[in-house]
């Protein structure tokens, strides 16, 4: 086995640092690297991914999922956990969250 974080890319980090900024203010958040990249959870389950090429991936099943499809979210493999862009409009992003969290 590789060491933990191996085939983390910098981008990883950056993206990771994003979403924390993000995520501020929400009671609940925490986050530890895996698979390469970062989990991220709320109350102990996970809500997000951002894998180690700094590619950031939220759970979503339902509406949401739906919503994040039509406007161009890719699926990340079998997994229900769908494309979203940490550079794009923020409140956008945050609004998707809230959502996944059940939040709004």
């Amino acid at each position: 086995m590789g060491e933990k974080g191996s085939k983390m890319q910098p981008q990883s980090e950056q993206s990771a640092k994003l979403v924390q900024d993000m995520l501020q203010g929400i009671e609940g958040i925490s986050f530890k690297k895996m698979f390469g990249g970062f989990g991220f959870f709320f109350r102990e389950k996970m809500f997000l991914i951002v894998d180690s090429k700094g590619k950031v991936f939220l759970k979503a099943s339902g509406k949401l999922k739906d919503d994040m499809v039509e406007a161009g979210s890719i699926q990340h493999s079998r997994m229900p956990y769908y494309s979203v862009d940490p550079h794009s409009e923020t409140v956008h992003n945050l609004n998707l969250i809230r959502r996944s969290l059940d939040l709004q």
